[in-house]
This record gives C-alpha cells, sequence and structure tokens, in this order.
C-alpha cells in the first residue's frame, strides 16, 4: 500500500454517533483487557466493552479506517478519550482525580485538557494512523486554546521493582515544576526509585512506553509519585505539558503530527 493509499485509508475526528462510540469502547476492551489483562466494573465480557460513567461526557477522538463498513462495529481502529475543563462540572470531577491530586493545576486558572483511555489496533501501529489521530489533537487544542494537557499515562504492570529503572529516570529527569507538580494520592513516598547516580538511562528510555516518550519530547513533565491501579494492572504516573512553554520546534512537530491508561 502506498503513502497515499495510507492518508486516505484514515480520517481522525470527534466521534459522531452511537456507531463511533460503541466501536471505540470495542477497541478499548481489545487493547486494555485482551492484551494489557485490564479488569474492574467497567469492563463487560459478554458484550466486549470497555466504559465508565465518564464517557458520556468526554469527547471522543477516534482515528476511523475507511476501508472497513461502520455497520460492522469495528471501524474505529484508534482512540483518546478528552475531558475541557469547562465541561469537567458536568460529571463534578476529573477522572484522574481518583489518582492524582489535581490541585495545582486547578487552581491555575489556566484551561485544561484531560487526555486519556489512549489506544491503537495492533494491527494499525507504528504507521500513519497514530500521525493522523495526533493531528486531530493538535487541531483540537488549538481551536480550544488549552493552555496546559495531562492525563494518567501507564506502564503495564503493578511490580514497582521491576518499574524502578523507569521511574526513578522520569522522577529525576522529568518532575514536574512546583506550579505544575501534581502528587500521587496515597502518599508520595516512592521505595522503589534507585539512587540518581546508578539510573541507566539508555535501559530506562527502553523501559519507557512510546506514548510518554512522546510527550517528553514535546517537553512534557511527570507529576511526584505513582499510583498502583491494580484492577486495570497498570502503574500510573500523571503526564502534563505546558503548551506555553513548548519550543518553537516542538510546536512545530505537534502541529503536524500531534502521538498512550
Amino acid at each position: 500500500m502506498t503513502k497515499k493509499q495510507m492518508d486516505d485509508r484514515y480520517e481522525a475526528r470527534l466521534a459522531t454517533g452511537q456507531d463511533d462510540i460503541a466501536s471505540a469502547l470495542r477497541l478499548r476492551y481489545r487493547v486494555f483487557v485482551g492484551e494489557l489483562g485490564a479488569d474492574g466494573p467497567g469492563v463487560d465480557h459478554a458484550a466486549q466493552t470497555e466504559c465508565d460513567e465518564f464517557d458520556a461526557v468526554f469527547d471522543h477522538l477516534v482515528l476511523v479506517d475507511r476501508t472497513v463498513d461502520p455497520g460492522l462495529g469495528n471501524h474505529v481502529v484508534g482512540v483518546y478519550r478528552l475531558l475541557p475543563c469547562d465541561r469537567m462540572a458536568q460529571i463534578g470531577r476529573f477522572y484522574s482525580e481518583s489518582e492524582f491530586d489535581l490541585t495545582p493545576l486547578k487552581s491555575s486558572g489556566r484551561k485544561l485538557l484531560e487526555l486519556g483511555r489512549s489506544c491503537i489496533h495492533a494491527d494499525h501501529r507504528g504507521g500513519t494512523g497514530m500521525f493522523h489521530l495526533w493531528n486531530a489533537l493538535a487541531r483540537y487544542v488549538i481551536e480550544r486554546e488549552i493552555e496546559i494537557l495531562f492525563g494518567a499515562a501507564s506502564f503495564h504492570g503493578t511490580d514497582l521493582e521491576a518499574l524502578a529503572t523507569p521511574l526513578s529516570f522520569l522522577h529525576y529527569a522529568h518532575l514536574a515544576p512546583p506550579a505544575l507538580r501534581v502528587r500521587a494520592l496515597g502518599g508520595t513516598a516512592q521505595p522503589h526509585l534507585l539512587p540518581a547516580a546508578s539510573v541507566d538511562r539508555r535501559a530506562a528510555m527502553a523501559a519507557i512506553p512510546a506514548l510518554i516518550k512522546a510527550y517528553l519530547r514535546l517537553g512534557g513533565f511527570v507529576g511526584e509519585g505513582v499510583f498502583v491501579d491494580h484492577a486495570f494492572n497498570t502503574t500510573d504516573v500523571c503526564l502534563v505539558m505546558d503548551t506555553n512553554n513548548m519550543s518553537a520546534k516542538h510546536k512545530e512537530f505537534y502541529t503536524r503530527k500531534g502521538e498512550a491508561g
């Protein structure tokens, strides 16, 4: 398939109806439950969907495979769940407030956008699909004049000792400045952290998920501490990105490509 054919294959847009939403929820089940072993009250094994009470309030940015008939129910091959701060009042809190103290962000007076539940079908990773999804996200941010993007991002698994190298690297090299430093609930003690001098940067970067690395390249930070989500079989950090602090080079990358809880 040529590059033009690949580009023509995909469309990234906000979900426009129940067919889109249903397909997105099935994709989330396939990735989070089928691949990563998640479970919990929002998982419906019979219907093979993953959802929660926030889905009715969030915008769903979907990557659509145009070669698939929407009537088949699997035309959505990528998804981002987005909650702008002016809509948060409809449900009373951000999703990630169940894991992190967001007081520094909520008291900043700036326009916030929470990102979450980002995933892409295994057959569509590593191609142009992600670029389409990022471009659409960039347009969303620009049109709404969003200043700060944030959300939980996940490492697979809940063994903190096994994740000590990448988590230590993020803590020492990419900790958010105090004004943006959200903190994990349940305390920020991190006995798993290695001494700074002993952290192997190359090994750490190899172990960091692609979504987190993408935001670090754009100038993103992580909050303090981690949240272990046993139901979802993940260890979560809170990513924070101030669009005003992005360099011109990074802004160009983001608006051209704009790229995973």
